[in-house]
């Protein structure tokens, strides 16, 4: 079970960063809608054609033949995937490692509230943010396409990638999140909960430039996440999406454990 109390002041210490990120996402996801038009489509694919593995490396490539297509290419490959795990990073930090490390913490657990308790609510405060995120993405891309085009915009294949992206940063948010109940000082949750995700998206980058770096996409959870599959609605997308839910699960209930049961020194 949450807590109440401590659930609505981790939603509220999430507002600020929810709204920067947010206004971020939304400056630009409506500029990359807008540019479906041919003649900035064509100069978008321009740049691919000149700088192909600069451009191949934040997973943007040319030739979309519909919106969504369009979409895949230039807002999943980088903006999508940066924004929301600068939160996951940023939040995930702060909800448990921080307390930890001011000594905060002594508060909390003052208080009769069991620690799972405070691990619980704390893992839901990180979820909810990244929910919020998922919906708030959706429906911003949702209605910038019906403004600039109308009815092009498939809403269900929508939702499907949509649907993946919130599996991929609930694992994001995993890592962080365990990151933060493993340890007790912010250098060390950080170097880790940030230093991962990081790190795996530069993978990632090696990966989609091809060659013998290719083989870097074993070795990242982003190989898992494929927009264009995905809104298709091919099997092993959706296969790679679940996988990355039961990452998401098993690394939030891991983080649970390990701080109940952890040695906190305060």
């Amino acid at each position: 079970m949450i807590n109440g109390a401590l659930y609505r002041r981790g939603m509220k210490g999430s507002v600020k960063l929810l709204l920067i990120v947010a206004a971020v996402l939304a400056m630009y996801v409506v500029i990359i809608v807008s540019m479906y038009e041919p003649e900035m489509a064509k100069l978008l694919d321009s740049y691919v054609e000149l700088m192909p593995e600069i451009m191949a490396a934040v997973g943007m490539t040319a030739g979309a033949t519909s919106l969504m297509g369009f979409l895949c290419s230039y807002l999943y490959g980088f903006l999508l995937l940066i924004f929301p795990m600068l939160f996951c990073i940023l939040r995930g930090n702060g909800l448990v490692a921080k307390y930890v490390d001011d000594s905060s913490m002594v508060s909390l657990l003052s208080a009769p509230v069991r620690r799972s308790t405070i691990a619980l609510t704390q893992g839901a405060v990180m979820v909810s943010g990244t929910l919020i995120l998922t919906v708030y993405i959706t429906v911003l891309e949702w209605f910038s396409g019906e403004y600039y085009f109308p009815r092009q915009l498939d809403l269900g294949e929508l939702l499907q990638v949509n649907a993946g992206l919130f599996c991929l940063h609930l694992c994001l948010g995993g890592i962080c999140f365990f990151a933060s109940c493993l340890f007790s000082e912010i250098r060390y949750s950080l170097g880790v909960g940030a230093g991962l995700p990081i790190l795996m998206y530069v993978f990632q980058m090696m990966a989609n430039m091809g060659g013998k770096a290719e083989n870097a996409k074993y070795f990242t959870v982003f190989t898992l996440f494929q927009p264009e599959k995905l809104a298709a609605g091919e099997s092993g997308a959706v296969a790679g999406a679940l996988v990355l839910l039961a990452l998401g699960i098993v690394l939030y209930g891991a983080a649970v454990a390990v701080f109940t049961r952890k040695d906190l020194h305060i």
